[in-house]
């Protein structure tokens, strides 16, 4: 039997506030975009009475064996879902991990969309949040990857035809430790997002939005702050954006010839630093 291939994109946090604390949870509002950058799944049933995970990729190295796809095919199992179906998955990452851009979440996202769009599982809606949730907070966000705003009332509306826009996404060698950062956090935003439409994803809103985890993660990193600085004063962005806890930084720009300009300068400065330019899809 044939591999099946799934494209799994890396997600962007155009915008991401942090509204509340509550039974430890963060309550977060996210305008949310997802680029053409995105890891490989090949994936295809087995006779075998294990399944096989593996993964490869220069950003493949430090995953755990309790990684996202793993807790995933352990709670179909566990709700005998799958009914005895055994699968193998090979997964090319590309997205880099600890970055703030959702690699190991839209992994699970993806395999779980594929599961039921192949009659392979069959689940409600209320359940496949349900699962999603057990793995990862951000995991529903990777079922439909498109244009969508999460509010402050946990409810996502989903937009098509949204302007395309060209990210710069630069990386240094360190990761960020998500629940580090926001264990951290002390400040909270009034919700500005219940109300989400499609002119949220207009640049002049995005520009005047904000990341809240970028006070906390500079303070504990200041080189990202270096870097941020140094995007916003070379290159003439639309805005430049931390995405989740980073420790990505990403500068956007409405054209492909100044994201790509944009990056050959940056990697003449920071000739280590992994950088891609990208395209929202």
């Amino acid at each position: 039997m044939p591999f099946s291939k799934i494209k799994s994109h890396a997600k962007l946090n155009l915008a991401l506030n942090i509204i509340n604390k509550r039974n430890s949870l963060h309550n977060i509002e996210s305008i949310i975009a997802f680029v053409d950058l995105h890891d490989v799944i090949f994936i295809k049933k087995i006779k075998s009475k294990k399944h096989v995970i593996s993964f490869y990729g220069r950003f493949s190295k430090k995953i755990s064996k309790n990684n996202t796809i793993s807790k995933l095919i352990r709670i179909l199992e566990n709700r005998k879902i799958l009914k005895n179906q055994k699968f193998k998955i090979k997964i090319k990452k590309l997205i880099p991990t600890k970055a703030g851009l959702g690699g190991g979440s839209m992994n699970a996202a993806s395999i779980l969309r594929y599961f039921v769009q192949k009659k392979i599982i069959n689940i409600k809606k209320k359940e496949i949040v349900k699962i999603s949730k057990l793995i990862g907070s951000d995991v529903i966000l990777g079922f439909y990857q498109k244009s969508q705003i999460l509010n402050s009332k946990n409810e996502i509306k989903y937009f098509d035809n949204v302007k395309k826009i060209y990210p710069l996404i630069v990386k240094p060698s360190f990761g960020c430790s998500t629940k580090e950062i926001y264990s951290k956090l002390r400040k909270f935003d009034k919700a500005k997002l219940n109300k989400g439409n499609k002119k949220m994803f207009d640049l002049s809103f995005l520009r005047n939005m904000k990341n809240s985890l970028e006070p906390v993660t500079f303070s504990k990193y200041p080189r990202l702050k270096k870097i941020k600085l140094y995007l916003e004063n070379s290159f003439d962005p639309i805005f430049v954006r931390m995405t989740g806890s980073g420790s990505a930084l990403v500068a956007y720009f409405h054209t492909k010839e100044r994201c790509e300009h944009a990056k050959k300068r940056f990697i003449q400065k920071y000739k280590n630093m992994w950088c891609i330019t990208s395209k929202t899809i």
